[in-house]
């Protein structure tokens, strides 16, 4: 089975025991977990790096990943949901 990965920015008010829970309950799955810490060094490439927010640019973030290699699967995501390879003229 593959999974595309899709961020979305939202509001929330959850309280830090229910960020906790969900965060332990997320880390159940190995490939969860790997994707929270990419995403994580992704956010913070952008602070550091891009000198902005991370929020800015989570499209371009979602598109990184999701068109990046993936070992598991020994293609992009893109191509495995899709078929066919997306190549992007940023570089």
């Amino acid at each position: 089975m593959i999974k595309s990965t899709h961020f979305l920015l939202v509001k929330t008010f959850y309280s830090v025991d229910d960020y906790a829970r969900l965060y332990i309950w997320e880390l159940k799955d190995g490939q969860a977990e790997w994707t929270i810490h990419t995403l994580e060094d992704m956010m913070r490439a952008c602070v550091i790096d891009l000198n902005s927010n991370w929020d800015d640019h989570l499209s371009l973030i979602e598109f990184a990943y999701n068109n990046s290699y993936h070992s598991n699967i020994h293609m992009d995501l893109y191509e495995a949901v899709y078929g066919s390879i997306c190549r992007s003229l940023i570089g």
